[in-house]
Protein backbone atom coordinates (compact mmCIF):
# COMPACT_ATOMS: atom_id res chain seq x y z
CA UNK A 1 0.00 0.00 0.00
CA UNK A 2 1.22 3.36 -0.45
CA UNK A 3 1.84 6.14 2.23
CA UNK A 4 -0.90 8.21 2.80
CA UNK A 5 -1.42 11.69 0.56
CA UNK A 6 -1.41 14.29 2.67
CA UNK A 7 -4.08 16.57 2.61
CA UNK A 8 -4.23 20.17 4.51
CA UNK A 9 -8.12 21.67 4.34
CA UNK A 10 -8.25 25.14 5.26
CA UNK A 11 -12.04 26.02 6.63
CA UNK A 12 -13.51 28.46 8.25
CA UNK A 13 -16.97 28.05 10.63
CA UNK A 14 -20.31 28.33 9.15
CA UNK A 15 -18.58 27.31 5.85
CA UNK A 16 -21.28 24.64 3.91
CA UNK A 17 -18.66 24.16 1.10
CA UNK A 18 -16.62 23.01 3.94
CA UNK A 19 -18.90 21.06 5.52
CA UNK A 20 -19.17 19.51 1.53
CA UNK A 21 -15.37 19.18 1.11
CA UNK A 22 -15.41 17.19 4.62
CA UNK A 23 -17.69 14.81 3.23
CA UNK A 24 -15.71 14.43 -0.26
CA UNK A 25 -12.45 13.68 1.52
CA UNK A 26 -14.64 10.81 3.95
CA UNK A 27 -15.91 9.14 0.90
CA UNK A 28 -12.32 9.49 -1.00
CA UNK A 29 -10.57 8.39 1.82
CA UNK A 30 -12.57 4.76 2.01
CA UNK A 31 -10.60 4.77 -1.51
CA UNK A 32 -7.53 6.14 -1.11
CA UNK A 33 -4.94 6.37 1.38
CA UNK A 34 -5.20 10.19 2.70
CA UNK A 35 -4.07 11.58 6.20
CA UNK A 36 -6.42 14.54 6.31
CA UNK A 37 -5.48 17.67 8.73
CA UNK A 38 -7.86 20.35 9.27
CA UNK A 39 -6.91 23.54 9.54
CA UNK A 40 -9.15 27.04 10.72
CA UNK A 41 -8.13 29.98 8.26
CA UNK A 42 -8.64 32.15 11.15
CA UNK A 43 -5.70 30.82 12.65
CA UNK A 44 -1.91 32.27 12.15
CA UNK A 45 -0.97 28.72 10.40
CA UNK A 46 -3.83 28.90 8.15
CA UNK A 47 -3.27 32.52 7.23
CA UNK A 48 0.05 31.26 6.63
CA UNK A 49 -0.49 28.75 4.88
CA UNK A 50 -3.10 30.14 2.62
CA UNK A 51 -1.46 33.06 1.40
CA UNK A 52 1.56 30.86 0.23
CA UNK A 53 -0.58 28.24 -1.43
CA UNK A 54 -2.46 31.55 -3.24
CA UNK A 55 -5.99 30.17 -1.49
CA UNK A 56 -7.94 32.99 -1.59
CA UNK A 57 -11.12 31.61 0.45
CA UNK A 58 -12.22 28.56 2.21
CA UNK A 59 -12.10 25.67 1.54
CA UNK A 60 -8.72 25.54 0.72
CA UNK A 61 -7.31 22.08 0.02
CA UNK A 62 -3.17 21.24 -0.25
CA UNK A 63 -1.92 17.56 -1.43
CA UNK A 64 0.96 17.12 -0.14
CA UNK A 65 1.79 20.71 0.84
CA UNK A 66 0.80 21.99 -2.89
CA UNK A 67 -2.29 23.61 -3.68
CA UNK A 68 -4.92 21.96 -5.59
CA UNK A 69 -8.44 24.05 -4.85
CA UNK A 70 -10.04 26.26 -3.31
CA UNK A 71 -13.76 26.91 -2.82
CA UNK A 72 -16.40 24.32 -4.06
CA UNK A 73 -14.18 20.90 -4.43
CA UNK A 74 -14.86 18.66 -7.00
CA UNK A 75 -14.62 15.11 -6.47
CA UNK A 76 -14.16 14.09 -9.49
CA UNK A 77 -10.88 16.37 -9.89
CA UNK A 78 -9.55 14.81 -6.57
CA UNK A 79 -9.82 11.36 -7.62
CA UNK A 80 -8.19 12.24 -10.87
CA UNK A 81 -5.32 13.72 -9.07
CA UNK A 82 -5.04 10.75 -6.53
CA UNK A 83 -5.01 8.13 -9.16
CA UNK A 84 -2.07 10.22 -10.96
CA UNK A 85 -0.54 10.82 -7.44
CA UNK A 86 -0.35 7.23 -6.84
CA UNK A 87 0.32 5.84 -9.67
CA UNK A 88 2.82 8.24 -10.66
Amino acid sequence: MSRPVEITLLTQPDCAFCDVAKQILVRVGDEYPLHVREIDLATAEGQHLATSAGVLFAPGVLLDGEAFSYGRLSERKLRRALQRWLSG
